[in-house]
């Protein structure tokens, strides 16, 4: 008998020191709308107001206000092409429209001065002092100026006309942002030439790109098998790639009236509900569309744990936190189950490393070896 109790103590000290090899899981935030989810997509963030920002006119751009992240307001200045010659024809058309104006008011001071000589032609030529052809020959002179003072305004019209058009072109050298937005890339430098509508080796197209942060959306494509679980006003939760911890609320925008027939699939647009100043276009995202609206408890991760992490020992539901190369037996409250995960309310926290399925053998303060095939 004491032979065995012995050779049992050895083998349980050989078990301790070795360690008893065993699978372990991680203590993961689980978020509640897992719950709720009727269907996951896959897409990017895109925004609805975009523009490549290209030139009107061709020439040299001779300046550049903007840098990559630089914010504008609509009709901001961003960049300027050279045009000195534009501006020496906008000079001359003003100079032209002065030219004008002051021809109509000699058309007008010989008009004014015809009408007079009419009247008193008219007065004389009844009264029989002067012959009618002196009469007729006022009358002429007198429909001559009101012909001249048209012929005057006409001008100052072609000449304003003119100046417009001047004007116009050498606004067209004044590049504007189109609304309000962030500039995305610069696509041309100083001294670079600007072709409007072409780009070529030696000319650029386009000067920036630029976006409206305040219209991303996320454009995802949904298998048109499952259509009939999404739709418009449907609210949903986005994940994105780049900040895994984070969910923010959006709901489905719009449902592209047509299906990809080579992937069988349909392009939702969903729009964000929470504004955030980290989200930029082009984010890998993942949207959870939930068959309902989601409470702001509801809205907060919390932690979960594979349902094999907790055994009962006792009375108590309890879990062997990694402690080192030991496991330290916590008693856990539990709540409920969302997707593969269980809730736990107390005693643990994300970040811990638990057992998976722990033996009678597993004790508090046992030493256990992690298999290599961990689960996380």
């Amino acid at each position: 008998m004491l032979i065995a109790i012995a050779v049992g103590a050895l083998v349980y000290s050989k078990l301790r020191s070795a360690g008893i090899e065993t699978e372990v899981a991680t203590v993961s935030k689980v978020f509640p709308s897992q719950a709720f989810t009727l269907l996951n997509a896959t897409g990017y963030v895109v925004p609805q107001t975009k523009a490549d920002v290209a030139s009107k006119a061709t020439g040299q751009l001779e300046k550049l206000d903007v840098e990559e992240g630089s914010y504008v307001k609509k009709d901001q200045i961003i960049a300027q092409l050279e045009n000195r010659d534009l501006m020496a024809s906008l000079n001359q058309a003003a100079a032209n429209v002065a030219v004008a104006r002051t021809d109509l008011l000699k058309a007008e001071a010989e008009l004014k001065e015809s009408t007079l000589a009419l009247n008193r032609a008219r007065t004389l030529v009844q009264k029989k002092f002067v012959s009618q052809e002196i009469y007729d020959a006022e009358v002429a002179r007198h429909e001559k100026a009101v012909a001249a003072v048209e012929s005057a305004k006409s001008a100052i019209a072609a000449a304003e006309a003119a100046y417009q058009g001047a004007r116009v072109s050498l606004d067209y050298t004044f590049i504007r942002a189109p609304f309000d937005g962030i500039i995305l890339s610069k696509n041309a430098d100083i001294g670079d030439i600007l072709a409007p509508f072409s780009s070529t080796m030696l000319s650029k197209g386009t000067v920036v790109s630029m976006a409206d942060m305040n219209t991303l959306e996320v454009e995802v494509d949904v298998a048109e098998s499952n259509l009939n679980q999404v739709r418009v006003g449907q609210p949903c939760e986005i994940q994105l790639d780049a900040f895994p911890d984070d969910r923010f609320r959006c709901s489905v925008d719009r449902i592209v009236p047509t299906v990809d027939r080579t992937k069988a699939t349909v392009l939702v647009k969903v729009r964000f509900i929470d504004k955030d100043e980290r989200i930029l276009p082009d984010m890998s995202a993942k949207v959870a569309f939930l068959s309902r609206e989601l409470a702001a408890d509801q809205r907060k991760p919390i932690s979960g744990v594979p349902p094999a992490a907790i055994v009962t020992r006792g009375p108590d539901s309890v879990a062997f936190v990694l402690d080192g190369n030991r496991v330290k037996e916590v008693p856990v409250d539990t709540g409920e189950r969302i997707g593969e995960w269980v809730v736990v309310k107390n005693g643990l926290k994300a970040g811990d490393r638990v057992v998976l399925s722990p033996s009678e053998k597993i004790k508090d303060g046992t030493e256990i070896r992690v298999r290599e095939a961990e689960r996380s």
